[in-house]
């Protein structure tokens, strides 16, 4: 069966907490191309995202096999409370610089791909910033989702993991755990945060037995040492839930942005790790039994 698809669209973005209108010197609806805007006034706002009825929107894409299984559409909410030195989308960490979006509208457009993820296995991905900055919003994503018969997952750092309940998790069949360290000093240098939070999220979704697929970036100089990359490797293994690891090595996609948003990039100077680098790494994760890509 050969499938059609649209070109992806991936969003720009901006810094600023100006409002949740559009931001000063970014384009509204840039990366929500296809989406519908909301006109509600500030008031109107924030009662429809209190009701999960309205969500701060960065962008959206379709992707094959990288943000869960098959053909996903992702989409990229805005606003985090990390501060990820190697992050590469710092154009989402204001939530005030997404666009207004409504939940109808974007099941609107989920609705449009029903076809494509049924035969491709995908489905939708909520991502950021932080997915969870929004739970309410997200909630309403994901039960509207479930209701067309669509697989649902959640990439996640799990630090504000508190915020969604059982209820929402009983709409999540996959979450991408995004565990940035496994030394709680080293996570307090790379996030600004502490690692409590992640660790208790990711204990929760095993007692579940929701899927998990733990994300661990590899960065040269910041979260490669040894005794660090064993206790995620630990920590990944006493999950029941974890069904893969993904080794991700350090990349500086993002440092365009960082300069033009005019932020600090303390990883300017950073080299990606070595294949050989990354291969030994996994090779720690494989040896605690557990399957790494």
């Amino acid at each position: 069966m050969t499938i059609s698809l649209p070109a992806p669209v991936v969003g720009g973005g901006a810094s600023g907490d100006q409002g949740f209108d559009a931001p000063v010197g970014r384009a509204e609806g840039a990366g929500t191309a296809a989406l519908e805007l909301s006109h509600a006034d500030r008031s109107e706002r924030f009662a429809q995202m209190r009701a999960g009825q309205l969500g701060s929107v960065h962008s959206w894409e379709l992707v094959t096999a990288v943000d869960g299984p098959g053909t996903r559409m992702t989409v990229f909410l805005s606003g985090c409370p990390l501060r990820c030195l190697y992050c590469h989308n710092p154009d989402t960490m204001q939530m005030r610089s997404g666009d207004p979006v409504e939940a109808s509208e974007l099941l609107r457009r989920i609705r449009r791909y029903r076809s494509v993820f049924r035969a491709t296995g995908g489905g939708i991905t909520l991502s950021g910033g932080e997915v969870l900055m929004q739970p309410a919003f997200a909630a309403t994503i994901l039960a509207g989702a479930k209701e067309m018969g669509i697989h649902t997952a959640i990439d996640t750092s799990g630090y504000l993991g508190a915020a969604c309940t059982d209820e929402m998790l009983d709409n999540i069949d996959l979450v991408l755990l995004d565990v940035k360290s496994g030394d709680p000093e080293t996570y307090k240098k790379v996030t600004g945060r502490e690692l409590q939070p992640t660790l208790d999220f990711g204990r929760r979704l095993a007692e579940k037995g929701i899927e998990v697929w733990l994300r661990f970036v590899l960065v040269p100089g910041l979260t490669d040492a040894p005794e660090n990359v064993e206790k995620v490797a630990e920590y990944a293994a006493t999950l029941s839930n974890v069904s893969r690891v993904e080794v991700l090595p350090f990349h500086q996609m993002g440092k365009d942005k960082w300069q033009s948003l005019g932020l600090d990039y303390q990883l300017a100077d950073t080299k990606p790790p070595t294949n050989d680098e990354v291969e030994s790494v996994r090779a720690r994760f494989r040896k605690r039994g557990l399957t790494v890509y």
